[in-house]
């Protein structure tokens, strides 16, 4: 039997983060919010990084895995859950299933970062490799998960997948508020959309009045342009870039639906631009970010938010990136 495609009425609302929070309490780590007064000055203004590069498996996925997974009845864990992804749902992913102590299996790109497929397998998750650019990633996936009697964790158009990175945006606003810090925007890296359209939606909650804006890198800025035109828009299928956790093509069905809704706009950088992101990242913060965990911090360094000096809460959304990749950004 066919799955079924997502649907915008399948959207969470802010009550399913709420329940996504109480699944991942002492699973999911608590990130912090980190200041450097050298980042500050960089910018020109306060900026308080949301480092989800420090989550479990190195970045944010393993929160609404998690959140997906602990949501299934116990009937529909017996055969297993099967994803597909570059390398950071992959892992969030082999982790969650390790910790509820079910198999998984990941259709993984052949071209993915060595040192995702590498930690994906540590999770003890099985791969299948495929072509991105000539194989269907997702008809892959859902053969082998009608064949195995599996469930299918999609990597963002899956609203317990998105609740569950929703709860990134309760953390903020509780952070804010242990601060004493009024927020002018919060700027988080887009792919797919399932981590912007899920803290945004806790964030326009909790902090109603307060800009949110998706980054994306040039080429793959797919939900900018659906944004402006109002409809989905797809990336050209020659864009390239190396951001490889933000290659979707084309936004969500369930994620545009709410980023419509929510979001302020969308930011576009260049990977020159992510590189000197990932560099100040690691100078100021002491941190390491891959490419495009750091595509909402380079907007805010390059001056690509709406005029203002007020404080940023930048979301850093992963730190999974190849030792070579990261020694060039910081030759750079």
């Amino acid at each position: 039997m066919p799955f079924s495609p997502p649907s915008p009425d399948d959207a969470p609302v802010f009550e399913d983060i709420l329940k996504a929070a109480e699944r991942l309490e002492g699973i999911a780590i608590r990130t912090p919010l980190l200041e450097s007064p050298l980042l500050n000055d960089r910018a020109g203004r306060r900026i308080f990084v949301k480092p989800e590069c420090l989550q479990r498996t190195g970045s944010f996925k393993f929160r609404g895995a998690s959140n997906k997974i602990r949501s299934l009845a116990e009937d529909a864990r017996k055969g297993g859950v099967v994803a597909y992804s570059s390398g950071n749902h992959a892992q969030g992913v082999a982790a969650a299933a390790r910790y509820a102590g079910i198999p998984a299996l990941i259709v993984m790109p052949s071209d993915a970062p060595a040192i995702k497929r590498a930690n994906t397998e540590a999770w003890g998750a099985e791969i299948r490799p495929y072509d991105r650019f000539n194989e269907d990633r997702m008809a892959i996936a859902e053969a082998i998960a009608e064949e195995r009697g599996a469930t299918l964790v999609r990597p963002y158009d899956d609203p317990f997948v998105i609740a569950g990175q929703g709860t990134i945006g309760l953390e903020i606003a509780d952070q804010l508020a242990e601060l004493d810090v009024a927020a002018d925007a919060v700027v988080c890296p887009c792919g797919g959309g399932g981590l912007s359209s899920g803290t945004a939606l806790a964030i326009k909650t909790r902090l109603p009045g307060v800009p949110f804006y998706a980054a994306e890198p040039a080429g793959f800025d797919d939900t900018a342009r659906s944004l402006a035109a109002g409809s989905p828009q797809k990336a050209d299928p020659s864009a390239r870039s190396i951001c490889d956790a933000l290659l979707a093509d084309t936004p969500g069905t369930i994620t545009f639906a709410l980023n419509r809704r929510l979001l302020d706009g969308g930011l576009v950088v260049t990977d020159t631009e992510v590189r000197s992101a990932m560099k100040a990242a690691f100078l100021d913060l002491k941190i390491v970010a891959e490419p495009g965990g750091t595509v909402a911090l380079a907007a805010v360094l390059t001056g690509k938010l709406p005029a203002g000096d007020g404080p940023v809460v930048v979301i850093i959304s992963g730190g999974n990136v190849d030792p070579a990749l990261f020694q060039e950004a910081l030759a750079g």
